[in-house]
């Protein structure tokens, strides 16, 4: 297979994957949307029933389809009896005023049983159940408003209200109307919602998330399956930690926190773009913490240097007696191979090809240096002499330089004794320099200068790094990365 049909066939897994990977935010995000929807839906139960809504003080239509009579059901709404009835009586009303008018016996009768209902349901306060006894205190407000008395009582309003005497004198049409415009959806938005063995409502959302929980838990057992096998070392478990936010996806309880792998999904699926959201969040907290981390480390550093110092390792350095033994990992000494690496590489390479420059560098020196000779400017005047001089000048600076690079070239080339002289040399100037600062009593002194140098790095450089503007430091990071970038 060539290379380009391996691209080829590469690319296409990933769009695969790709559009696999949306499918399921897309799904996760439905699911979230759903459980966004149970969660709201009590609270904005009188919305989805009658489609309005009041912005400062205006009363706002909203046409919708009948939300309710399908979702009630998964909540285990139902109509409360009472209210229900209180509302059917009315209905009742409307239909005997028609056919027989207000002045009629069965009126009368439809009256006093609207009466009597009235007072109960002020006594018995039937919205209490579903949490709506300000919806019963706004009833109660507004029939008073409507029909003063002077007790100013609710139940008093209500028996003048359903009177044949007050609907003959005010109209029996335009206090209906006033009624089911004002009274009548109030009294609508109670129900009735039982109470299960566990003490909480009656709650059936698990039936619409149930298929939702069996498609994210296969999918979520196949990820951690295909990880495992895919990831050398990663076990079933640590594979599972590997996806932890998918497991919100699966709790039947804190359903708002499917937030958290809907947004990780959608960000994955490059549905929605999350970096310069993630680089804000990432600055803010560093930003939150740089100082106290740079204070601690800092002072961690200065801490472990001067607990060295005083136990003793400036000594045991000098005099060779190490207390925890040097780990060598592969019989080498790391800093002697790369100092030589480094002078064979200005000696071989470095310096031939800038020879030149520096042999017309010190041309130029040793000719002003000539130049400012009595001797040297007598002899100006003599013809000839000044390219005879010029001529001398280069070439005692290419015999300098090439006596200069041919002593490099000698000393560069294997000398087993020259090398076991400058080791020994090397070993009696550290022993010498040991013996004689333990010998002055010096030690101590250098000891205690060091701590201190360091304790007065502490107080007064720490304290300016946590006195450092960091929103400005980040501020400068970013446009460095800007001019990187460009």
């Amino acid at each position: 297979m060539s290379s380009l049909q391996k691209l080829t066939k590469r690319r296409s897994k990933v769009r695969q994957s790709l559009w696999f990977e949306r499918i399921m935010a897309v799904l996760a995000l439905v699911n979230l949307l759903l459980v966004l929807f149970d969660l709201t839906y009590i609270p904005l139960r009188d919305f989805w029933l009658q489609g309005k809504i009041k912005i400062r003080g205006l009363t706002l239509e909203v046409p919708l389809p009948r939300i309710t009579a399908w979702y009630d059901q998964f909540k285990s709404i139902e109509p409360y009896r009472d209210t229900q009835q209180y509302l059917e009586r009315v209905e009742d009303l409307e239909t005997q005023i028609g056919q027989t008018g207000l002045r009629s016996q069965q009126v009368e009768v439809i009256l006093a049983d609207l009466r009597r209902r009235s007072v109960d349901m002020i006594d018995a306060n039937p919205f209490q159940i579903a949490n709506k006894t300000g919806t019963l205190e706004r009833i109660k407000n507004r029939m008073r408003e409507h029909v003063q008395n002077e007790q100013d009582s609710s139940k008093a309003a209500f028996n003048q209200f359903w009177s044949q005497q007050y609907l003959a004198t005010n109209s029996p049409k335009r206090e209906l109307d006033f009624f089911n415009r004002e009274i009548r959806p109030l009294i609508e938005t109670n129900y009735y919602r039982p109470i299960g063995e566990n003490g909480e409502f009656v709650d059936r959302f698990a039936v619409i998330d149930f298929p939702f929980f069996v498609v994210f838990g296969l999918e979520f057992l196949a990820r951690t399956w295909f990880i495992s096998r895919r990831r050398t070392g990663v076990s079933w478990l640590d594979a599972m930690l590997w996806r932890w936010y998918d497991i919100f996806l699966l709790l039947p309880f804190w359903r708002w926190l499917r937030i958290i792998p809907v947004t990780i999904r959608l960000n994955q699926a490059e549905l929605i773009d999350l970096d310069r959201i993630q680089k804000q969040i990432s600055q803010g907290f560093v930003a939150s913490i740089a100082e106290d981390l740079t204070e601690v480390v800092v002072v961690r550093v200065i801490n472990q240097v001067q607990s060295s110092i005083r136990e003793g390792d400036i000594a045991n350095w000098l005099s060779k007696r190490e207390v925890r033994p040097y780990i060598d990992l592969n019989n080498t000494d790391e800093v002697a191979a790369l100092s030589t690496l480094m002078i064979q590489l200005t000696v071989y390479q470095v310096l031939p090809k800038i020879r030149p420059d520096i042999e017309a560098l010190l041309q130029h020196n040793l000719t002003k240096i000539l130049s400012q000779l009595p001797a040297y400017q007598g002899l100006q005047n003599v013809p000839g002499m000044e390219q005879l001089q010029n001529q001398l000048a280069e070439r005692l600076v290419k015999e300098i330089s090439q006596t200069l690079y041919d002593g490099l070239n000698s000393a560069m080339e294997p000398d087993p004794a020259g090398d076991q002289l400058f080791q020994r040399l090397i070993k009696h100037l550290s022993e010498a320099l040991g013996s004689e600062i333990q010998a002055k009593h010096t030690l101590q002194q250098i000891q205690s200068l060091l701590t201190d140098l360091l304790e007065e790095v502490k107080i007064n450089y720490v304290e300016r790094l946590s006195e450092e503007d960091l929103e400005e430091v980040l501020e400068q990071t970013r446009a460095i990365r800007k001019i990187a970038h460009h």
